[in-house]
């Protein structure tokens, strides 16, 4: 019995040391990965709106609000979520355009999380992907391949095809990683979709 409750006693101790630990390195490394995510986050805005001089949250925009306009929609959005909005202004403060930060849960290795540039007008300036988890040599190739297809184009949507570019609107798809080209673009198709119906012409009013 004196041997149980000191056993008990000390694995106490040590659960309260660890823990103890964990929680002196978490306050230390806290800060730094915050800076650290806030400088990931300004280079994606700014690769989605060069010309921006400045980036404001939006102020209409909830994420609650933002994540049921998608989950109801009849688009099949409900495994994408809006995380952020923000406005990108001029030297003299007037808005360009939207950025979103936008995340789906369809990836085939995972959650795809990117930014949007979306002009007054309902121009994609591009995407910035933050985080992805593909397969290395298919569905990692987002970037060189997928990237580059949603630059400057004013559509309602994206399709998918895997025969060759026709049209503003196609996406020409990752050979051998169709699924990860499907949840990519349909998650920019929820970006789009948002912005066309709950803020348009409404970033004039800011």
């Amino acid at each position: 019995m004196k041997n149980m409750l000191k056993d008990a006693v000390i694995l106490l101790i040590i659960t309260v040391i660890a823990g103890a630990s964990l929680g002196f390195v978490y306050s230390i490394t806290k800060e730094p990965i915050k800076e650290a995510e806030a400088k990931t986050k300004e280079k994606a805005y700014k690769e989605v709106f060069e010309s921006a001089e400045s980036f404001d949250d939006y102020s209409d925009f909830t994420n609650p609000e933002a994540s049921d306009s998608l989950k109801w929609s009849t688009e099949g959005f409900d495994k994408v979520e809006i995380k952020e909005a923000s406005l990108a202004k001029d030297k003299e403060g007037g808005v360009q355009g939207v950025i979103l930060s936008v995340v789906t849960h369809e990836g085939f290795g995972g959650d795809i999380e990117f930014a949007m540039g979306i002009m007054n007008d309902g121009t994609l300036n591009g995407i910035s992907i933050l985080k992805i988890s593909e397969t290395p040599g298919l569905g990692m190739r987002a970037n060189d391949v997928l990237k580059p297809q949603y630059q400057g184009k004013k559509v309602d949507s994206f399709l998918v095809t895997k025969t060759g570019l026709s049209s503003d609107n196609e996406i020409d798809a990752i050979s051998g990683a169709t699924i990860t080209s499907k949840a990519l673009t349909k998650a920019v198709n929820a970006g789009l979709y948002y912005f066309n119906n709950y803020i348009g012409g409404g970033l004039n009013e800011e």
